[in-house]
């Protein structure tokens, strides 16, 4: 038997994803055969083709646009009618459906519809950077990898993304928040400095977070977090996408709304302006016969580009404002030593000045690849999870923190009680005691909710299930002990005891809803295994 493959840490992105390994006493990125050392989060399925991913994908979306995929972490551990994916699909050209309120795609696929979930898309997307890695490997089949997510996905939206991990063959040693992961990478290219707090602030291609963190001797300690899981480069893509459709119309009479080749067409060459927008104060959008025979000559200058998005810029420094304002310590803006941008949009010359100058001049730091770091420090953490004795990375510490506040329904009116407070260091236990609320209650529900909101109906529904054969007492004399452990990849287990007998019921949140089962996800690696020989990676 050969020497196995080390561990591998993938950010799984967006619009585009990355993978990293640590060998050789440091972290190296991972090119894939184009040579590119990011890879399109985009999966297509060709009749003439195959399966397509990556650059492969994206080179053919503009003629397969039904069939073309992308964007889809928006939809991983979602359900089919949250708003936000019925905003998105009105973007999307690939078709989206309704399946036990389940976000289920629709595809052609070798002459047959087809429908996949979320996870199977995301799945393949892995599957890609885990080829990716063993090709550099010298051929040696990978089996372990640490993951990201944004700090601000919930529990339903990490459990979908170690799910397709299992589909796709990993074993996930642990899933970790993107900015914490940056942290890292910002840390070990810094191990020698005096304590430090550092603010990161990660604006990728659908996502965005910003973190605290202290710095220390290798001790990464996360004190504060805060984000959306819907703002990113894709949003400042669409504004200007809208933007040329009501141009079009105007100048040609044409509504391109539905046109979703053109519509795609056009993305493309917003998505370059934007980044041209980065260097220079105008980028020129120019696409031939782009409908009915009609060229299309525009430009658009920085200034208008800023316009069209600066409700997006103002949330994120909203943002930063509340991770600074939540951070233990009550830590001001003055105290933070180095501002770390990640993330392909925090190019944008008009989000950096607006940093600038919330931190009073303080310059931003740039030492760090935006489009790496998080695939990078996700490497580290895989290294020593998988047990590497290099000084390089053994002595590293991570204490990280749950982004949301934990809790169960109390009381006639279901206020939130909050077990476990937002921003607290994980792994982390807390124990909380109820009692009843009518006499002789033979059962008793025990919901989970996450969420901020002081009652539960305006917070996210992770769970229920019911404690029964509980002592026929008076209101308030049974006592029932409510236990919520949150694991080191921030999944919760939910435990309530009566305390009388020691009748317990246990809950691994697991949406069963809306997560897969043990069969369902069997039958997605059969598939995925199948669909490895039509791949063109």
């Amino acid at each position: 038997m050969g020497t196995p493959a080390p561990a591998i840490g993938i950010d799984l992105g967006t619009t585009y994803s990355c993978v990293a390994v640590f060998q050789h006493d440091q972290i190296e990125i991972i090119a894939n055969d184009q040579g590119n050392r990011i890879t399109p989060s985009i999966v297509a399925f060709s009749s003439e083709e195959g399966m397509l991913i990556g650059e492969a994908a994206k080179n053919q979306a503009a003629r397969n646009v039904k069939n073309t995929i992308y964007d889809v972490k928006r939809l991983m551990g979602r359900e089919f009618n949250d708003a936000t994916v019925q905003a998105d699909m009105k973007h999307w050209p690939f078709r989206v459906r309704n399946y036990e309120n389940k976000p289920n795609i629709l595809v052609d696929f070798q002459g047959t519809n087809k429908m996949f979930i979320p996870e199977e898309i995301s799945a393949k997307i892995l599957q890609k950077m885990k080829a990716t890695a063993e090709a550099y490997l010298d051929g040696r089949t990978v089996k372990n990898a640490v993951i990201t997510v944004p700090a601000y996905f919930n529990d339903s939206q990490r459990r979908a993304t170690k799910d397709a991990g299992i589909i796709c063959g990993l074993n996930v040693l642990r899933i970790i928040n993107e900015p914490t992961a940056a942290g890292f990478a910002y840390g070990l290219q810094n191990k020698n400095s005096a304590k430090q707090t550092v603010l990161i602030f990660d604006l990728g291609g659908g996502t965005f977070d910003v973190s605290i963190l202290t710095i220390q001797n290798g001790e990464f300690e996360v004190i504060s977090t805060a984000g959306h899981p819907h703002l990113g480069g894709e949003d400042f893509d669409n504004r200007m996408v809208e933007h040329f459709v009501q141009e079009f119309q105007r100048k040609h009479g044409r509504d391109l709304s539905q046109n979703w080749r053109a519509r795609r067409r056009l993305q493309t060459q917003c998505e370059l302006a934007k980044r041209t927008l980065s260097s220079t104060t105008m980028a020129k959008i120019q696409i031939d016969s782009l409908c009915d025979g009609i060229d299309f000559y525009s430009t658009i200058t920085r200034a208008k580009f800023e316009e069209l998005n600066i409700d997006f810029f103002q949330n994120a420094i909203a943002l930063v404002k509340k991770a600074i304002l939540d951070a233990k310590n009550k830590i001001d803006k003055i105290k933070i030593d180095q501002v770390i941008l990640v993330g392909g949009s925090s190019r944008i010359p008009k989000i950096q000045k607006m940093l600038q100058d919330f931190f009073v001049g303080k310059p931003l730091n740039k030492s760090i690849n935006p489009d790496e770091a998080v695939a990078y420090g996700a490497a580290v953490q895989a290294a020593i999870l998988n047990g590497e004795r290099s000084t390089a990375v053994r002595d590293l510490v991570l204490i990280d923190v749950t982004p949301f506040s934990l809790g169960t329904s109390v009381g006639r009116d279901n206020k939130m009680s909050v077990i476990i407070e937002r921003n607290t260091a994980i792994p982390a236990k807390r124990t909380e005691r109820y009692s009843t609320m009518d006499d002789n209650q033979p059962a008793v529900v025990i919901d989970v909710y996450e969420g901020e909101c002081a009652f539960t109906k305006e917070n996210h529904c992770l769970g229920k299930f019911r404690l029964t054969d509980i002592p026929l007492k008076p209101a308030g004399q049974v006592a029932i002990d409510v236990t919520f452990e949150i694991d080191a990849d921030g999944i919760l287990n939910v435990t309530a005891v009566e305390r009388s007998t020691g009748n317990s019921k246990h809950l691994t949140i697991t949406r069963d809803e809306g997560r897969l089962t043990k069969k369902e996800i069997n039958r997605m690696v059969q598939d995925a295994e199948s669909c490895l020989k039509t791949m063109v990676l």
